[in-house]
């Protein structure tokens, strides 16, 4: 079982860039499939960029405990900057159509590649722990270029690092709007496990632990509830009531920790996924809101 772990966990958080196809969705897996997706493990192409920004833009790349590479989209007479950090898997281009509303609604934008995709250096992933460091990068890049009104965005891992960054380096943006956070690496392991229908114990501990010494870290202490206590600028959180890979609890848990004005909205009806597919109008709603006020009507 440990050998099977060992494997397992060294390609979920190491990506190929052997040309390969992506394992599905496990809701989509047939028995067989997912029979020898639990003993081999996941395949991930190592995310790509499929399209670029239609505005003017200016690639960007920054040192942080990797080499990082963002898109910086400026608007006329800005009223601040928004920083855009992905999810697992995914890639800056997979932020260009929050970005576009940002945009809309008066901000600068910096979308940002975590390492292992996109534009930035290497093929490793950790969901969100090293991917941290690289939040605070960015926050430092716009400070040092003379703005102080920031705003942070990530959705999943991208919430989860932006979550542990404030925790770790203790800086305030203007705010943060984090969407479907899970509450621990042990946690969104066992989601994962459950969506395939097969028991947690005792694969995910050793999954989460195998995991982590292989990049570098304890990642049972990978815990998005526990930064939030350290959490004290304006929080938008959202969340998908359909989620399978991130439970209600987590998030109750996660807001209720938060020190700082906060909003909680949900989906009914979307799950793990892009809240603008079924909620386009109503996602909007709540960031304006957010932003101009930083309160939900």
């Amino acid at each position: 079982m440990n050998m099977v772990a060992i494997f397992h966990s060294y390609k979920f958080t190491h990506f190929t860039d052997k040309e390969i196809d992506k394992t599905n969705s496990p809701i989509k897996l047939t028995t067989a499939e997912k029979i020898k997706t639990l003993i081999l493990g996941v395949n991930n192409p190592r995310p790509a960029n499929n399209k670029t920004p239609i505005q003017e833009y200016e690639t960007i790349k920054l040192r942080s405990n990797r080499e990082i590479e963002c898109w910086n989209i400026k608007t006329d007479n800005p009223k601040g900057s928004v920083i855009l950090f992905h999810g697992f898997s995914g890639h800056k281009s997979t932020m260009l159509d929050k970005a576009a509303i940002f945009q809309k609604f008066g901000y600068n934008t910096l979308l940002v590649d975590f390492m292992g995709a996109g534009g930035s250096e290497g093929n490793q992933s950790t969901i969100g722990f090293l991917e941290a460091e690289q939040v605070k990068t960015c926050f430092d890049y716009l400070i040092n270029q003379g703005e102080k009104n920031i705003y942070l965005f990530g959705t999943s891992m991208g919430a989860a690092a932006i979550m542990k960054a404030i925790n770790d380096h203790q800086f305030s943006p203007k705010g943060i709007i984090i969407e479907c956070p899970f509450g621990s690496m042990y946690e969104t392991v066992c989601a994962r496990f459950n969506t395939m229908n097969t028991p947690t114990f005792p694969m995910a501990s050793l999954l989460v632990f195998w995991g982590g010494l292989q990049n570098g870290f304890w990642a049972f202490g990978h815990n998005p509830r526990e930064y939030s206590k350290n959490i004290t600028c304006p929080t938008l959180l959202l969340y998908g009531e359909q989620d399978k890979k991130v439970n209600r609890k987590e998030i109750d848990e996660i807001y209720a920790n938060l020190n700082a004005k906060k909003i909680l909205k949900t989906f009914p009806q979307a799950g793990h996924e892009n809240y603008l597919t079924k909620y386009k109008s109503k996602w909007k709603e709540y960031i304006e809101a957010f932003l101009n006020t930083e309160q939900i009507p």
